[in-house]
């Protein structure tokens, strides 16, 4: 949780429910909440980062016949491309995949999206060979929080990375936050 919380009651009682008065999805509010971690990498039995991209370890590669996401684009929730996946981190410790870095479109930047909240439709039939994300809006993968370090992520860091994701899921359009109709 940050150091002030940023939002209101939106009732003058007590246990009245809050809301949001900033950015909710970095402002640690509702399903973006986030517990402050040690801003350190996680680490192997051998003292080294548990989670690194495929391009910084030798010997690791994707398994033959697994289909390897790199270079296939990224479509959000409001359908548009975000960018273009450029490789693949891995968990050393348990070997398996726990983000893809994307190179957003149209900039230089790259974040990190955990494969939890990527669905494959159809991946690698009848020629849909995209990753899709329904959490977040292409233009929100800018505000993505960051690592400072371009070959690990901290404790901290993927904390971040997940609320502002999970958050998405409410607060990534205008039309989630409302109540559900039609039932």
């Amino acid at each position: 949780m940050p150091d002030e919380l940023k939002a209101r009651p939106v009732d003058g009682w007590r246990g009245s429910p809050i809301a949001p008065t900033g950015n909710p999805m970095v402002d640690g509010v509702g399903p973006a909440s986030f517990t402050p971690r040690p801003d350190r990498p996680d680490r192997t039995v051998f003292g080294e980062p548990k989670i690194q991209p495929m391009r910084v370890l030798s010997g690791w590669t994707i398994g033959p016949g697994d289909p390897d996401p790199r270079g296939l684009p990224v479509e959000a929730c409001d359908g548009n491309v975000a960018g273009t996946i450029v490789d693949i981190w891995v968990d050393r410790a348990e070997p398996q995949v726990r983000y893809y870095e994307v190179q957003l479109a149209n900039a230089e930047q790259r974040r990190l999206l955990p494969v939890g909240f990527v669905q494959w439709p159809n991946f690698g039939l009848f020629g849909v060979n995209k990753a899709l994300v329904k959490a977040i809006t292409a233009a929100q993968f800018a505000n993505v929080p960051t690592t400072k370090a371009g070959d690990q992520v901290t404790l901290d860091e993927e904390e971040r990375i997940a609320a502002y994701f999970a958050g998405g899921y409410l607060y990534a359009t205008p039309d989630r936050v409302e109540p559900l109709t039609g039932f």
